[in-house]
Formats: C-alpha cells, structure tokens, sequence
C-alpha cells in the first residue's frame, strides 16, 4: 500500500472526469447525449484494454461468472450516464457536479433497502443533511413549479442530473453485489462494452454527424474516460477506500475552475452553500465508515487466539 500514490492517482481521476465532462458539455448543444455516451464508451475500451494487456489481466477482464448482473449494472449505469449528459446542456458545470453528489448518499438508502446494510442514527443523519444541501442546490431551479421566474429548460435540467444521480447510485449497489463473484478488471472491461451496445438503442431519437472538431472532442472524452477509469481502479489498489474517498469532492474545485474560465460560469451562493452541505455529510459518512471499520478490525485482533 502506498497512500500517497492512491490520493494521487485519487485525484488525477477526478480531474481527468471532470475534463472529460467539459468536452462533453461543449458538444451539447449539437451532438445527443445517446450518441456522446457512445463516443464515451467505445472509445474508453481500447485504452481499458490495452491497460489490461500491460497487466496480463486480459482473461480476467474478459471473465464473466455472473452476466446478468453485468447487464443490470450496465443498464442502470448508461441512463446515469446520458441523463448526466443530458444535464450539462442545461445547467452549468458546478451545479452540474453538486446534484451528482447526491450518488453516495442514495448508495447509504439503497444498500439498506437491497443489499440489508444496517444504517444508524448517524448515517441517517448525514444523509439527511446532504440531501438537504442537494435540496438546496436545486431550489433556484425548481421554483418554475411554484410561478416563479426560473427558466424550465434549467429546471428540466436539474430534474435530468438528479435522475443520472438516482441511477448512479442504483448501479453503485450492483457493483457492491458483482464484487463478490466478480473482478474488478471484468466489471470495468463489461460496463463500457454494454454502454457501448446500449447507446444504439437512442439512434431512432435523432444521432448527427460531428464536425471535425466535434468528433475529435468526443473522441477525446472517450479517451479519458478510459484513462480516468484506469487511475481510479489504481487509486484503489494503493490506498485503503476510507483514506482516497474524500478526495472525490476536489471535483468542485475542478468543475468551479473550469465553469469560470472556460464556460464563463459564475457560482451562485445558494449553489455554494447546499454544495457545501453536501460535501460535509459525505465527509461525515466516510469518517464514520472508517472508523467501525477500525473497530472492527480491533474486534477481529482481539478474537484471534495468539501464539
């Protein structure tokens, strides 16, 4: 284990994700999200593949004990994907990025309704304040509801990324399940094959020929998304989940750098401060789950009859 090597490898993820957002989010307003996910998911396999081979993990990646659940997990994983897609179009990237924080704290409520996770007063609680900070974050855009002056477009675009957060963290909960048959390098290799086949299930919804500099963006993201798969699976064999997890909010300081300087993208305080909520309770239950998992491990030492 070497843990600065995870956090590295942790946060050279996050912004190789977010750029990779960027390019996406430049193509909006011509190419379909149905169509970007293709280019994001066909063009990741061949660097995933070729990380593979350098590996000689090829048979393993090729693998698969359980495909249905591959199915499953592609299926729920592709529409988080488009509808995150879809939403770049509408709302700006910061934003963007905050409703997606919603993922992990969904993951605590499904894990204890599928998977029969105990959840105490504490996640509860954390939960329920990050999912205040999302409420937060959203409140500029839903007020359309109420008569007021916000746009639809921008609120159909928060209703979008929240959904691609709903579905993120329903395809989290099956990872959790396909882990325990499942190697890491076959569940990477199989979700970008079956995003991949399912993008063509969009091409009667209207898929266009890019520009030059069109495809070339989305070739791009492909590209990295490829290598942004690469270091997170990376920053996982170096360092313990607990100690790399937080480094997954340096996202917003990517998204708000690259909303102001590229997209000319200013924060709104509302934005700012549901976002820091939801950062917090995140940070919370990462803080919480490492340290039961210390006690436990002590709980373990202690049992183990010494010699």
């Amino acid at each position: 284990m070497r843990p600065l090597h995870g956090i590295a490898f942790k946060v050279g993820s996050v912004l190789v994700f977010i750029v990779m957002s960027s390019l996406i989010k430049t193509t909006t307003g011509h190419i379909p999200a149905g169509e970007a996910v293709f280019f994001r998911s066909f063009f990741a396999i061949p660097v995933i593949v070729g990380w593979l081979a350098l590996r000689r993990e090829l048979s393993t990646g090729f693998r698969a004990h359980n495909p249905i659940s591959h199915f499953w997990r592609g299926l729920v994983g592709t529409l988080a994907m488009g509808l995150g897609f879809a939403g770049l179009g509408y709302l700006p990237l910061p934003e963007v990025t905050a409703i997606g924080y919603a993922s992990p704290l969904l993951v605590v409520i499904f894990a204890a309704m599928f998977l029969g996770e105990e959840v105490r007063l504490f996640r509860i609680s954390a939960v329920a304040l990050g999912l205040t900070g999302v409420l937060i974050v959203l409140s500029p855009r839903l007020t359309v509801i109420g008569g007021d002056t916000a746009s639809h477009r921008e609120a159909f675009g928060a209703i979008l990324v929240l959904g691609g957060a709903f579905c993120a963290a329903l395809a989290q909960v099956f990872v959790r399940k396909l882990v325990n048959t499942e190697k890491t390098a076959a569940i990477v290799f199989y979700f970008s094959l079956t995003s991949t086949l399912l993008s063509f299930v969009t091409l009667p919804f209207g898929w266009v020929v890019p520009s030059t500099t069109e495809a070339i963006t989305l070739v791009s993201a492909g590209l990295l998304g490829g290598v942004g798969q690469i270091l997170l699976t990376s920053s996982y064999r170096e360092a313990d989940a607990s100690l790399i997890a937080p480094f997954d909010y340096a996202s917003m300081i990517f998204a708000l750098l690259i909303g102001y300087f590229v997209f000319s993208e200013v924060p709104t305080l509302t934005m700012l401060a549901g976002a820091a909520l939801v950062i917090t309770a995140g940070i919370l239950i990462i803080w919480r789950e490492r340290k039961l998992g210390l006690e436990r491990s002590k709980g373990r030492k202690a049992m183990t009859p010494q010699s």
